[in-house]
């Protein structure tokens, strides 16, 4: 917060910071209002002209919403309500506890609360959660004189009047046009002429991960939304659907960080809850990781012969972790992009092993190099009768890790896939523990074939 701001709140000087705000955007304020202390809060906000309260009220966090709301009177919930586009207000509700719901419901009109019941229906992860009911729509049969007419008509209610969608009689999605194209033809052209029946749509129950896709897959700023009947019942704004990729990019980095995803920043989540959040994946890797030391101490007595090696199966083992992360998180980055499917895990297979063939060749070259050198020359870490041997163990273990880490990291992510699971959770902590326990079976199984023991 500026010095200024504050002390203008100090000096109670409101008719300065209420011009100092208004000329400030509507996120900017809100990230001054948190730096705000509670007496201060409903203030402030009171000042503010009601556009540009209701625009800064989307930008807050849902805790100083509550905040605001349980103070509010049912004029200043209706006055704020009345300001917000639907999809932003269904998404207020959706966050609020039910007694502040239930305040905030009773002072909408009868339409508007039915309309935001049959929003809040769908289930969170469709896209008729995100969508926003405020749009315009047009007729075939419109001239252009006609179409502009509704524009300015529904146009101050609505999110976006650069898109124009065309139905028929029933709300069936005939068409699109733009407003650009409007300007661009005489005012008598009709519509149906001038619009575009190749339309890009989602369906209600579309999964909202999908439908962000496609903004980024044909460069949409706006997509419409269709019910089973293909009848346009919504639109997908470009604003909604970065704040689902945000969303689901921060999921994603949870679950491939072995942590269950909350919807609480790092500073709103407490301490129980970073823990509730942490511990389940953290116990199962725990009790998944026993099988590695299982393995260990199956091999305990043959490893005394050559006790020089077990110091070399931390670096093993971080390797083939490391590799199979890599190959893990390319893999299902290429999956939230829409850029692998099933089909082509064969294809991604194929060009993984050529991969891990270039890596393991180059790793076990140089690992050759310094053990001999280092190891061996140096320090003399190594039996001098089986040397060779050793080291030779040590650098196929290697090469064959590295080759087994990379196929299970790519191909573990496109089978969760398929099979309904979300693939983030194969990353690195999973797939770590898998990759370990092959690289102590592939290095053991050598050492009794190599050297013997």
């Amino acid at each position: 917060m500026s010095n200024e701001i504050l002390e203008m709140i100090e000096e109670k000087k409101y008719t300065r910071l209420r011009k100092q705000l208004t000329e400030m955007n509507p996120a900017d304020i809100a990230g001054i209002f948190e730096e705000l202390s509670p007496k201060d809060l409903p203030i402030i906000f009171r000042i503010l002209p009601k556009e540009l309260a209701a625009e800064t009220f989307v930008e807050m966090d849902s805790d100083m919403q509550q905040q605001l709301l349980e103070g509010f009177s049912d004029k200043e919930i209706r006055d704020v309500m009345d300001e917000l586009f639907m999809d932003d207000t269904v998404d207020i509700i959706d966050e609020m506890p039910a007694t502040v719901a239930k305040r905030i419901l009773k002072q909408t009109d009868a339409t508007t609360r039915k309309l935001i019941n049959k929003l809040l229906a769908y289930p969170d992860d469709s896209a008729g959660s995100i969508m926003t009911t405020e749009y315009i729509d047009l007729k075939k049969d419109m001239t252009v004189d006609e179409a502009f007419d509704r524009i300015r008509f529904l146009g101050v209610d609505t999110e976006s009047i650069y898109t124009c969608y065309v139905t028929d009689k029933s709300r069936r999605l005939l068409g699109v046009v733009t407003v650009k194209e409007l300007l661009l033809n005489p005012k008598d052209m009709v519509i149906g002429k001038i619009m575009r029946e190749n339309i890009i749509f989602a369906n209600t129950f579309d999964d909202k991960e999908e439908v962000a896709g496609q903004f980024r897959k044909y460069d949409l700023v706006m997509l419409p939304v269709v019910d089973k009947e293909e009848r346009l019942v919504g639109i997908v704004t470009v604003d909604d659907a970065i704040d689902v990729i945000e969303e689901e990019a921060t999921e994603d980095i949870e679950k491939m960080a072995a942590i269950v995803p909350t919807e609480k920043s790092y500073f709103k989540a407490g301490v129980f809850d970073t823990f509730k959040s942490r511990i389940p994946w953290l116990m199962l890797l725990m009790i998944s990781a026993t099988f590695t030391g299982a393995i260990i101490s199956s091999f305990e007595s043959k490893l005394t012969v050559f006790p020089a090696l077990i110091a070399f199966i931390p670096m093993l083992m971080d390797t083939a972790g490391n590799c199979g992360s890599q190959s893990s998180v390319t893999v299902i980055r290429g999956i939230s992009l829409g850029d692998i499917e099933f089909k082509d895990i064969f294809r991604v297979l194929w060009k993984e092993i050529r991969v891990a063939v270039c890596c393991s060749v180059a790793l076990a070259a140089v690992n050759f190099l310094k053990l001999w050198i280092i190891d061996y020359m140096i320090f003399g870490n190594f039996d001098s009768g089986k040397q060779f041997a050793e080291i030779a163990v040590v650098c196929l273990t290697m090469m064959l890790t590295v080759i087994a880490a990379k196929i299970v990291g790519c191909v573990l992510p496109v089978l969760a896939k398929k099979i309904g699971f979300d693939p983030a959770v194969m990353a690195s902590p999973f797939i770590t523990t898998i990759v370990d326990a092959i690289a102590l079976v592939i290095y053991f199984n050598f050492a009794v074939l190599m050297l013997g023991i």
